[in-house]
């Protein structure tokens, strides 16, 4: 596309690809290095030090990659001085709060730029109204209005609310189909299917029996730790006015939910901020799975620190998720076992290369990480049949994330209602 614009249609001089950090150090380059007709096109990536960055913008180039958390610093720099006649948002979705810092200063200059392209997998993974500043960055809001306040007038009926804050905002009856017309003379969503010929993805549920002396010090955990926050928790709902639903789905959610979390995976921090060892079963089953992959490399997600700790310690030749360096080694077969936190391996990092087994050690409640991280193996190049694992312990709250998760639903609010769920069964 790019490429097109400048040589064949001379639309353009300088384009600028927005990405996440690890996409634009390794992606972009990697890719167009791959594609013979693009072999000319001179890339320069603005990252590191400010004087590389300003070193960076000086250069003579076709291409300028930038990750988005130096967005604002860019603006600053450039001002009234854009020189930009493309711009590539690689994850608008990264660009959905209008409160966001990296939103305001790009907004200032976006429409200097005669071409806007926003790539995303997830574009409203949170529900319709992450839509809004999204779009707007790319048509100066001639589509669902020009201010957010308009967006939800038009669109929302006020949910869950406490005299003037409101908690949740639903879609009228009709508004989904209404948005999706105004979008669609510049959207195109495909799917792989559509348009690429990938090997099989294989889902695989693990169950993870706790034994009995883990039961019993995640059951305390639970009563002595757990169940008091939820109780104080309850205790201010009441005293601000909120009901138990509305209330669930603030500080409690995530609290709660990550201490429960933690507990599956065999360890939690105690209110010193103490790791509280529970037990080493998702330990041993992966240990079972490297046993039997005869070898072969296994990307291995994670959510918290312990828990990268107790991996690395159980298996030292792992390698936690790097730079350029350990994509490269990862994708020459050169890592039997990569360490990945979901958030920081999440958007557009090609790592098909590599292997072809996935293994979630921490189970998340957010369908977003969830499909972008399994992506990373299932995407075009890869030609083995992906086999995605999930390690669930049993009678704990991954079997809730994991139904959810397996049911698909399209928006957060689905993830929160399953933990809303889980708690009214198992702690009140």
């Amino acid at each position: 596309m790019l490429n097109r614009l400048k040589y064949e249609e001379f639309a353009i001089r300088k384009a600028l690809v927005i990405a996440p950090k690890r996409v634009a150090e390794d992606t972009w380059s990697r890719e167009q290095a791959k594609w013979e007709h693009l072999k000319h096109l001179k890339v320069v990536k603005v990252m590191g030090t400010k004087d590389k960055r300003l070193a960076a913008l000086k250069e003579q180039a076709d291409i300028y990659i930038i990750n988005r958390e130096n967005v604002e610093w860019l603006v600053e720099t450039l001002g009234a001085r854009w020189c930009f006649d493309a711009v590539v948002i690689d994850e608008l979705s990264s660009f959905k709060s209008a409160k966001s810092k990296r939103w305001k200063a790009l907004r200032k200059v976006i429409f200097g730029s005669r071409y806007v392209y926003g790539l995303t997998g997830t574009p409203a993974s949170n529900g319709y109204l992450d839509l809004w500043p999204e779009m707007y960055l790319l048509d100066h809001g001639e589509r669902l209005g020009k201010t957010l306040g308009a967006y939800r007038s038009t669109y929302f009926n006020p949910g869950a609310h406490k005299g003037h804050v409101v908690f949740e905002w639903r879609l009228k009856p009709g508004a989904r189909e209404r948005i999706d017309a105004r979008l669609s003379d510049i959207c195109l969503s495909m799917s792989k299917e559509d348009w690429l010929d990938l090997p099989e993805r294989t889902y695989n549920t693990i169950p993870v029996q706790l034994d009995s002396k883990a039961r019993k010090l995640y059951d305390q955990f639970k009563r002595d730790k757990i169940l008091p926050l939820v109780h104080e928790h309850e205790k201010l709902a009441v005293a601000q006015g909120m009901d138990y639903d509305t209330a669930v789905v603030g500080d409690m959610a995530a609290q709660v939910s990550g201490k429960l979390l933690q507990m599956a995976n065999g360890a939690v921090y105690d209110d010193d901020g103490e790791v509280f060892h529970i037990h080493d079963a998702k330990l041993d089953m992966l240990a079972e799975i490297a046993d039997t992959s005869a070898g072969q490399p296994i990307l291995v997600f994670y959510n918290y620190k312990h828990d990268l700790k107790r991996l690395q310690e159980r298996f030292p030749d792992a390698v936690k998720m790097g730079g350029e360096d350990v994509i490269s080694a990862w994708n020459r077969g050169e890592i039997p076992m990569l360490l990945c936190q979901p958030a920081s391996a999440g958007h557009g990092l090609n790592l098909q290369d590599g292997g072809h087994i996935i293994v979630w050690f921490g189970l998340t409640w957010s369908l977003e990480l969830y499909q972008q991280a399994n992506d990373r193996l299932h995407r075009m190049g890869q030609r083995s049949a992906v086999i995605v694992h999930h390690l669930v312990a049993e009678d704990t709250i991954d079997e809730k994330v994991m139904a959810a998760l397996t049911a698909k639903d399209a928006t957060q609010k689905g993830l929160l209602d399953a933990l809303k769920q889980y708690l009214q069964e198992e702690l009140r």
